[in-house]
C-alpha cells in the first residue's frame, strides 16, 4: 500500500516538473545577420517568438545558450517594449531593433531571475536576446543592421 502511494506522489510530481523541462528546451531556428559599423558581418542562429505565449516564455529555464544562438521577439507593429529577466538563468544581451532592421539600444548583461524593467526607450518592431557578452566580444554597437525576414529595407 505504502508503495503504491509513493508511486502516485511520485507520477504526480513529475506531472508538475515535466512541464517546466519542455520550456527549456529549443525550438526551430532561422539565420540571422549582424552587419556592424566595424565592417564585420555576425551570424546567428535564432529562434522566432511571435505569440504572445512564445514571448512571455522566452529564453526563461535556459541552463546555456551557444554563441551563435538567441531568440528573436517580433512583435506586429512597433512600439515601445519592455523586458525583464524573471526565471531568466542566464545572462542575456537585449538588442531592441526598428522596423528597418535598425539597432536603437542595447541593454547588455541583463542580471538573471531580476525583475528589473529594461525598457526599448522608443518604438520597436523586435528585440533579440543573445548570449551575455555577445555584444562587447563583437563590437556591436547601436545603428548596426540586423539582417532578418520580419525586417523591411
Amino acid at each position: 500500500m505504502r508503495r503504491c502511494w509513493l508511486l502516485s506522489v511520485l507520477a504526480l510530481v513529475m506531472v508538475f516538473i515535466a512541464p517546466s523541462g519542455a520550456m527549456a528546451q529549443s525550438g526551430p531556428t532561422e539565420p540571422l545577420s549582424i552587419f556592424s559599423s566595424n565592417g564585420k558581418t555576425h551570424a546567428f542562429q535564432v529562434e522566432i517568438a511571435r505569440t504572445a505565449q512564445e514571448q512571455a516564455r522566452g529564453l526563461m529555464h535556459r541552463e546555456s545558450l551557444a554563441p551563435d544562438a538567441g531568440m528573436l521577439f517580433v512583435h506586429t507593429s512597433e512600439s515601445r517594449q519592455s523586458m525583464w529577466m524573471k526565471n531568466t538563468l542566464i545572462p542575456l544581451d537585449m538588442l531592441f531593433i526598428r522596423r528597418d532592421g535598425r539597432i536603437s539600444r542595447i541593454h547588455e548583461r541583463a542580471v538573471p531571475g531580476s525583475l528589473e524593467s529594461i525598457s526599448s526607450r522608443g518604438r520597436v518592431l523586435a528585440v533579440l536576446e543573445l548570449r551575455g557578452g555577445t555584444v562587447a566580444r563583437l563590437g556591436i554597437k547601436t545603428g548596426d543592421r540586423v539582417e532578418h525576414a520580419a525586417f523591411q529595407r
